[in-house]
């Protein structure tokens, strides 16, 4: 094959269930998770210590030319992730892509966790409906301090979707995975059905 044909050929693209993570937005990811475990540190430290941690915190960032004057919390925060031992960018995105309900259910801990509006996609996997295959995707987001899922189906190679109600309650993330798993394609194609025009 010569390069001019290799970039006619595509490879077909298959629809997708979420926002498309520019890197933008997978730099947006990791900015909030180092947020998110320096405001724990930081709500760890005794009431009587923030004072003296707030000067040292100050003498670091003026250093650096990071101090806020105007938001004392935003320079105690980055002073919060400078003591951490928290990964680098290459290894924090390594690890999310091997452990992906890890740092949703880990976002499921904040005010900016997964709702119903923005569902995160957890896994998906083909199945056989009326001969024809199906793709069926799992979404979950946290709803107070549970879980909730849903499914949603598409025909493979067509963009066109249609999803369950919130059928899944658990737990965790991993619960809700847990129990999309143990249904087989008989189940998958009940529900689908049920959703079906």
């Amino acid at each position: 094959m010569q390069i001019g044909e290799q970039s006619v050929r595509r490879e077909p693209r298959t629809p997708l269930d979420g926002p498309v993570e520019t890197p933008e937005v997978l730099y947006f990811g990791y900015y909030s998770y180092r947020r998110r475990h320096a405001d724990r540190l930081l709500r760890l430290v005794p009431r009587e210590a923030v004072r003296g941690l707030y000067a040292k915190a100050r003498e670091w960032a003026k250093a650096r030319g990071l101090h806020d004057t105007r938001d004392p919390m935003a320079t105690l925060t980055r002073f919060a992730e400078h003591l951490l031992p928290l990964p680098t960018f290459e290894i924090w995105l390594a690890d999310r892509q091997r452990h992906p309900l890890r740092y949703i259910e880990d976002c499921g801990r904040t005010p900016h966790s997964p709702a119903p509006v923005r569902p995160a996609k957890v896994e998906e996997r083909p199945f056989d409906f009326c001969g024809r295959t199906w793709v069926a995707s799992l979404h979950v987001f946290v709803d107070g301090r549970r879980w909730r899922g849903f499914l949603r189906f598409r025909k493979e190679g067509h963009t066109r979707r249609y999803h369950t109600a919130h059928i899944f309650l658990e737990d965790s993330a991993r619960e809700v995975r847990r129990s999309f798993r143990e249904f087989d394609g008989a189940a998958l194609g009940a529900f689908l059905r049920s959703v079906l025009p």
